[in-house]
């Protein structure tokens, strides 16, 4: 993994262009749907015609077009381990 997976940030545009960085991963996608793993958990794109027009994995940049009416995130960062989350 390079440095600029280290960060996680997105940028919608007139909600027809969402840019993010810091995406380890592409779970699945349709033309309604895009899960993507990122740095801060998973996150789940919805919309209409939905595509993804850059994908580099290397860098952690995705890039989707099309018309997004919602995005979630699912769970959070990595968690820690169980004395980790027991001596918080």
């Amino acid at each position: 993994m390079t440095d600029t997976n280290n960060t996680h940030s997105f940028s919608l545009e007139n909600r027809n262009i969402l840019s993010l960085t810091g995406v380890s991963d592409v779970l699945g996608f349709d033309e309604e749907t895009v899960s993507m793993e990122t740095q801060l958990g998973n996150l789940i794109v919805k919309g209409e015609g939905l595509h993804i027009t850059k994908l580099s994995l290397d860098t952690g940049e995705v890039v989707v077009e099309g018309k997004v009416n919602a995005f979630q995130y699912l769970g959070g960062q990595k968690s820690k381990n169980f004395l980790g989350k027991l001596f918080k």
